[in-house]
Order: structure tokens, then sequence, then C-alpha cells
């Protein structure tokens, strides 16, 4: 990739106006409230759910309406949602609408955990391209004046890539914006993104915003994205594990680009140790509210520990006790005994984390990839693919 973008410093999604083009990712067990709302608090753009299950949320499941809960705060509120039988997900967008639930919708097509490809749902849903075609179809419609957006893979492998078909498709069924995640199934998250294909994507889709997901680590990896692709914006998944200020430098390179600046040489936030701890304790506060229970959100938070101290010297003793944490008064005291002083400590707190896993087989159903039809293969064997697994 030669040809260097001009990016765009805001972006719209259907009658959504997001004054910085940047997405926060949907992650199972991740992006619940209490996250979402910790990321608004130093950045902007919009925050999207965990995925919900279609059929979980049609049959009004007590965990699938907590998750589609907002908080007083969250504006615009966005729900992600996962399924394989066009008329659940149809409902299940009828029902957000309908109850005046959300202000934007998105569809999953990227998920690659086997439990679900396996099954033909996820990232391996888009193989066959009729019944994606009647899915976001018949989503959109449901959806009326509410926007409607899809995000994917690239396909199932290198040797099954199903983006530049389904992106035509989505957006001939008038999806607001389409989001590329910039690997394969087959790759999961490992290696480097592919980042040509989401300039492909853009080249073939011209009539809606095109977004890039994939290997962003830093508010200059954004920038790079958005100049070497021509997307209309980025959608951050791993990179703001425990860095959720990494919103704040995306909302500052993004604002310096709208004022004639390169967005690359704005300061970034360089939080020390006791400033990590101090939003450490605010997210752990924030999940004890959002589950309504100081042991669940306690136990929540324990997850998130390596993330938010990755690089600062901080002892294994002290990570041990972090990760068995069960009340808010203990994490208070095992806080206390760090030094707040203890400065940023530069590249060891940078670049990847979260789990890469490892490039595999994608399990799919028997005979799948010989059609890109659906033919025999039982829609009820595809709703045992709505599972909650990562937003891929």
């Amino acid at each position: 990739m030669s040809t260097l973008y001009a990016p765009a410093p805001s972006l719209s999604i259907g009658p959504l106006a997001l004054d910085v083009p940047v997405v926060l990712a949907p992650m199972a067990g991740i992006t619940n409230t209490a996250f979402r709302r910790l990321c608004r608090e130093f950045g902007a753009g919009l925050y999207v759910s965990e995925m919900i299950t279609s059929r979980a949320l049609v049959e009004r499941t007590p965990e699938s309406m907590r998750l589609i809960t907002h908080h007083p705060s969250e504006t615009p509120r966005s729900i992600q949602l996962y399924g394989v039988d066009p008329k659940t997900v149809s409902e299940a967008v009828t029902m957000l609408v309908a109850e005046d639930r959300a202000d934007h919708i998105d569809l999953n097509f990227g998920c690659p955990v086997p439990k679900v490809t396996r099954k033909g749902g996820g990232a391996a849903l888009p193989w066959k391209l009729g019944l994606f075609r009647e899915i976001v179809e018949r989503a959109v419609s449901a959806a009326g004046d509410v926007p409607l957006t899809v995000k994917m893979r690239k396909g199932i492998d290198s040797d099954h890539l199903t983006y530049l078909e389904a992106g035509k498709a989505a957006e001939g069924a008038g999806v607001a914006s389409i989001a590329l995640h910039a690997r394969t199934a087959a790759e999961f998250y490992s290696g480097t993104a592919d980042w040509s294909a989401i300039e492909k994507l853009k080249q073939t889709v011209t009539g809606v915003p095109v977004l890039g997901n994939g290997d962003i680590w830093s508010a200059a990896d954004a920038i790079r994205m958005v100049e070497t692709t021509g997307c209309d914006g980025v959608v951050v998944g791993r990179g703001c594990l425990g860095r959720p200020w990494l919103f704040g430098d995306l909302a500052a390179a993004f604002r310096d680009l709208a004022a004639g600046g390169t967005g690359t040489t704005v300061d970034t936030y360089r939080p020390d140790l006791g400033q990590v701890a101090a939003t450490f304790r605010r997210h752990a506060e924030l999940l004890v509210e959002f589950f309504g229970d100081e042991d669940r959100g306690c136990r929540d938070i324990r997850k998130h520990v390596a993330w938010y101290f990755k690089g600062y010297p901080v002892g294994g003793d002290l990570r041990a006790s972090l990760a068995t944490v069960t009340s808010l008064q203990l994490l208070d005291d095992l806080l206390g005994t760090l030094d707040p002083d203890l400065p940023y400590p530069g590249e060891d707190a940078e670049g990847a984390r979260g789990r890469a896993g490892s490039p595999k087989r994608p399990a799919l159903p028997d005979r799948w990839l010989e059609s890109r039809e659906l033919g025999e293969h039982s829609r009820g064997e595809l709703a045992m693919a709505e599972l909650s697994h990562s937003g891929g």
C-alpha cells in the first residue's frame, strides 16, 4: 500500500454523528456497562455492548436483559447482536427498536470460536451468501430509522475469503457502515492483521463508511491505518484492555487532525502507577455497581489485573493477591501497598495484549465449503451456534 489517504476527523453512521471516528469493539465479558463507562470517561466515540445472542434476547433471559441495559450517562446506546436465523435476528432488532433500547445496532459475523463456526455461525456464516444477505436485509428492515451495521472478518481462511462479496451484499441491504477485522477465522488473533484487505473493501464499498479493525495498539496505529487504507474510522478491541485511557489518546489524535495537525504529535497519556491503580479501582467500583454484587464485581475485575499492570514493577505475590480479591476494602488495602509515584514504564506497558491464539483449521459443519448456499443444512442446527462468545 503506497497511497496515503487523508483521514476523516469525524464519522457519521446513519444519523449518528461522532466527533471522532472511533468505535470500541464488542468483547465478551469485557465491554459491559462498567468498562464502557470507564472508556467514555477518558475519550469519545461509539462504545458497543458485549455480543448479545438474538435468541436469548427474544426469549428475554435475565442475563440478556441485563446486558442490554445502559447507564443513563451512555449515549448513544450501541448493542451488538449475534444470530444465524433471519427470523430470530429480525425479532430481536424489532424488540430493541420498539422498546427504545438502542440508538445503534451491530450484527456480528466475525466470531472465530470453534463452538460457533462448527455450527456455521460467526465468521463461517458469510460463506453462505444467501443466508447472510437475508439476515442483514431483514435486520435493516426491522431497524427502521435506527442505524444497523455489520462487523465481519476476511473469511474462513485464505482459500475461502468472503469479505468483498459480503461487503457489497451488506451495502446493498442498506447497512449504515461495515467494519472489517482484517484476519480470517483460521488466523484467530494471531500474526499481523492484513490492513490491505481494509483498503480493498473500502475501494469495493463506496456508499457507506468502512471501518478497520486489527492491531491498533496506539493512537499512532489508528492514524496509520486510516492513512494507509482510506478507511473511514477504526474499531479498537484488545488494544484497550487495561488501558481505557487509549480512547483519550485516540480522541486527541483525531481532534488534532480536525484542527489541521498530523494527529501524531499530540501527547499521549502515560500514567504513573498511582494513576493506573486509581483507574483499576474505578473499574472495580463500576463493576460492583453493574452486577449489584460486591463479590461478583470483585471476581470480575480479577481478569483485568495483568492487563492494567503490564510492564509496571508490581511483584508476583501482589499480582496474585489482586487476582483473588474478594472485596473493595481488600482491594484498597492491596493497592495501598503500591508506590504511586513509580513512573510510566514505556514500551513495556505498550504493544499487543490479550490472547492471540494460534492459526488453526476452522471447525465447520460437514461439507460446509461445498456450496455458497445453505442447501439442506438444517437451520435448526445453525441455531445451536447462538452462544455467547467473543465478538471477533
